[in-house]
């Protein structure tokens, strides 16, 4: 289950910290509030790719971390 996502220096976001609890969770906001900024940026510690273009205009990289509590069952496989 994914516990925590941290976000720096990708696409329109500066930093982002975002904690997240068991159960349901839910993003909302207006049209351009980066909603699927985080979807993006959590496709992409799961493997996918993408180019420079992603990077917040201004930095020279952008970093994505994401910390992942998994069961013992999930351990094992």
């Amino acid at each position: 289950m994914l516990k925590f996502l941290s976000i720096s220096n990708f696409a329109i976001i500066d930093h982002l910290g975002l904690e997240i609890d068991s159960g349901l969770n839910v993003f909302t906001g207006e049209t351009g509030a980066g909603k699927s900024i985080i979807v993006d940026a959590l496709s992409l510690v799961l493997g996918q790719k993408t180019d420079r273009a992603a990077i917040r205009h201004g930095s020279k990289d952008a970093q994505i971390e994401a910390v992942f509590e998994l069961t013992p069952y999930q351990q094992g496989q």
